[in-house]
């Protein structure tokens, strides 16, 4: 199994309509870098959701119930499908992430623009473990 973050603004898609709709297309992904990594998540792949813009936190989790397809705005693109997994019982922010020193090498401090990335098992362990 692999281990992902996803991001998304608030206002265009947040974790809000995320439970509420429990399953999504997670597409209009226009980043080399972060199609490599949409085209690499495998069915039941656990995946992080971050709202980005000025909430900056994740919020709770996903698993791709559906490996890359073809993204249906631009066939050049893939777009994966995402099933609602946990909500936290308290976010993680950015500045929780930055602040612990296991996380420093996480692509989200590293790289915080990929709005697709990988995250290792032990990061994903500690963000859960940071959210009880």
């Amino acid at each position: 199994m692999n281990y992902w973050l996803v991001k998304s603004e608030p206002g265009t898609y947040s974790w809000a309509d995320f439970l509420k709709e429990k399953k999504t297309t997670w597409d209009g992904v226009r980043n080399y870098a972060a199609r490599i990594h949409l085209r690499s998540m495998k069915r039941g792949d656990s995946v992080l959701f971050y709202h980005s813009g000025d909430d900056r936190c994740i919020k709770g989790t996903a698993i791709v119930s559906k490996e890359a397809f073809p993204d249906v705005k631009d066939n050049e693109w893939s777009a994966v499908e995402l099933t609602l997994g946990e909500a936290f019982g308290k976010d993680v922010t950015l500045a929780d992430v930055k602040a612990a020193k296991e996380l420093s090498q996480m692509a989200l401090v590293r790289i915080s623009r990929l709005s697709v990335q990988p995250v290792t098992e032990s990061e994903y362990r500690l963000i859960i473990k940071m959210s009880k």
